[in-house]
């Protein structure tokens, strides 16, 4: 999935359309969560682009379910 296609302040949702963050920004092969989202509990996290399944008008869709991306993101600690 070609990263040019996400941009800032696009909805991240999980496969199940369940909410998961906003793009903040594409860091590398990463996209990095903004963290005032009701989700992200005031931190940015990290979600592998791999992770992507389909990117549309303003919604990116991930592959796995929201529970599961939120087990395994990487909180960038700032």
């Amino acid at each position: 999935m070609p990263h040019n296609d996400i941009r800032e302040h696009m909805d991240v949702v999980g496969a199940d359309d369940l909410p998961i963050g906003t793009v903040d920004r594409v860091d590398g092969d990463h996209i990095k969560l903004a963290r005032t989202d009701p989700e992200a509990g005031g931190e940015h996290h990290l979600i592998p682009i791999a992770w992507v399944e389909e990117v549309d008008a303003d919604t990116v869709r991930l592959s796995l379910v929201a529970e599961d991306v939120m087990e395994q993101w990487e909180p960038t600690g700032l």
